[in-house]
């Protein structure tokens, strides 16, 4: 199955679950106001009958058979005399009467009883007080408030006999009788011939309610009338829905169902063709948000393009830059001493350098050299800021050094002419701090100048790696006509010199936390007669391990030279 047809089972199946409910409620409601007005139509016909059989009674007759039942429940009238009131023919006549008007209206039973009003209010109180026992069939044990006077019964009560009520109707009885009206109430109970209705009529003598005639009509019609109701409106309502289905599943599809298997389409259709901007889109007028869909689909097909375009131009010119940065990395690679040893012939001295750039360019530098056979010039420097204007500018900072350095000159006059060298036409306002040192082989003495650079680190032989104090001068290409100090320090054989970039001790790891000189002094002390290759490459692996998976932000350069004596 498709994914639309998906789309549309769970909108249909919605709408008839909708459908359902609206008509299960439609139905529902339908049938509790139809058999409530049935219900009424059976209580009013039998009211209506208990009413006509009252009218059956000539003047006073009725009053005198009530008087009759009354003094033989109080005992003051003897059996036989309702016996013989039985067989006269007035009270045949009636009992026939009676008769043929319960066949003739289809009622299960009409009766006349005389009501003990007062028996009926004792019982209703202690009712009330929880003393009423009843038995599993519904009728009260010893408790008979009407006397029946006639009854046209399948086996109907004689004159005289005792009945009592349906105990559920107890609290409508005693209100009817208090009033002498007719109950508000449907009395509906079922019995061996199904459901009935009960109509019960008070007749009232002097201001009280003396007799009730009754009248018992069974509700099969109503059952099955209910049934037919029920039937013809769900047939009803389920034509009707069939055919609102119809008709919205045509409508669903035409405004909701086609434009989205259009906009799914297109959209594949962009992915397989290449970028191919639709032409069938902007066909889409359905004026709602598919429409809105389909233009915000159709805008980002086009923006997908122009961004696609853009990012080819970027990508090419970034490889162009790229492979333009390759070739200067590996320019300033190769201006930096790399082959070691340095000086096979040489064995007063053994160096070490390394530099590891933050980009794919640095801005630091290293570079030793003899300025003759008995001078080695030793410097580390580090350009502010990073990337291609940093490089340019150790270019010509390590140009102007070395330039300089071989002309003879004593360290602190070769960073003078440099500084002033580097402050003409320094628009872009860049600095660069130096170390230069300068050993003369025979003697041991190395005379240096700092420019604003690192601390140095020295080593005795036999000794530890400590902190070297030296005198800072101000950084280089900032200020013309600046004036650098000179300092000397006496190497003996053994003794060593590391020099290095901020890059170092500013190392941070992921927690933010620096290396710091204090691990750098540790980690150099770990091995400290090691060799100047050794020592660096203990001191690079140091710090990987302390910066971890963090970024490198800053050129790390270090030096380390050894004096071995002649």
């Amino acid at each position: 199955m498709k994914k639309h047809s998906v789309l549309v089972l769970k909108i249909l199946t919605g709408f008839a679950v909708l459908a359902v409910l609206i008509c299960a409620a439609c139905t529902g409601i339908g049938y509790i106001q139809y058999r409530a007005y049935i219900q009424k139509q059976y209580n009013d016909t039998a009211y209506q009958i208990a009413e006509t059989f009252r009218g059956y009674f000539e003047e006073g007759e009725l009053e005198r058979y009530i008087a009759m039942a009354a003094r033989y429940k109080k005992g003051e009238l003897p059996r036989e005399t309702l016996e013989q009131e039985m067989y006269t023919r007035r009270y045949q006549l009636l009992q026939v009467q009676m008769d043929r008007l319960r066949e003739h209206m289809g009622a299960n039973d009409i009766y006349l009883a005389q009501l003990d009003v007062q028996e009926l209010y004792d019982f209703y109180l202690e009712q009330m007080d929880g003393g009423a026992s009843a038995d599993t069939s519904g009728a009260v044990k010893d408790w008979n408030p009407m006397t029946y006077i006639m009854d046209s019964y399948v086996e109907p009560y004689r004159f005289g006999d005792m009945g009592g009520l349906n105990p559920a109707y107890i609290k409508e009885a005693v209100a009817l009788a208090r009033s002498g009206e007719r109950s508000g109430s449907y009395f509906i109970s079922k019995s061996a011939y199904g459901y009935n209705t009960s109509a019960i009529l008070p007749i009232v003598l002097e201001g009280s309610t003396a007799a009730v005639i009754g009248v018992e009509i069974p509700m099969a019609t109503l059952q099955k009338a209910l049934g037919d109701y029920v039937a013809h409106a769900v047939l009803s309502m389920l034509v009707v829905t069939i055919l609102c289905l119809a008709v919205y599943v045509h409508i669903l599809y035409r405004s909701i169902i086609a434009p989205i298997n259009l906009i799914a389409a297109e959209a594949s259709s962009f992915v397989k063709e290449e970028n191919q901007v639709s032409t069938e889109l902007p066909k889409i007028r359905t004026g709602d948000e598919i429409q809105t869909l389909s233009e915000t689909l159709l805008k980002m097909e086009m923006d997908i393009n122009h961004y696609i375009d853009n990012l080819t131009r970027v990508t090419a010119e970034k490889e162009r830059i790229s492979a333009e940065l390759n070739v200067a990395t590996q320019i300033q690679a190769d201006m930096l001493p790399r082959i070691f040893p340095a000086f096979p012939g040489r064995q007063e001295f053994d160096i070490f350098a390394t530099m590891n750039p933050a980009k794919e360019v640095g801005g630091d530098f290293y570079d030793f050299f003899l300025t003759d056979s008995d001078h080695l010039a030793l410097v580390v420097a580090d350009v502010s800021g990073k990337g291609i204007p940093a490089a340019l500018f150790m270019v010509i900072s390590k140009t102007l050094i070395k330039n300089q350095a071989q002309m003879g000159d004593s360290p602190k006059e070769i960073l003078r002419a440099v500084n002033d060298q580097l402050c003409e036409n320094n628009e872009a306002e860049m600095f660069v701090t130096v170390w230069l040192g300068i050993l003369e082989i025979s003697t041991g003495v190395l005379t240096a100048v700092n420019a604003g650079h690192e601390y140095p680190i020295m080593r005795k032989a036999g000794g530890a790696y400590e902190l070297l104090d030296d005198p800072h001068g101000f950084v280089m290409g900032v200020m013309p006509g600046m004036q650098y100090q000179e300092y000397e320090l006496k190497m003996q054989k053994g003794d060593s010199i590391y020099v290095y970039s901020d890059g170092a001790p500013d190392a941070v790891n992921l927690k933010e936390e620096q290396f710091e000189r204090e691990r750098l002094l540790a980690s150099l002390n770990q091995a400290p007669d090691a060799s100047p290759e050794e020592l660096l490459g203990q001191v690079k692996g140091d710090i990987d391990r302390f910066v971890g998976d963090a970024a490198q932000f800053d050129d790390i350069t270090m030096l380390c030279m050894r004096y071995c004596g002649e």
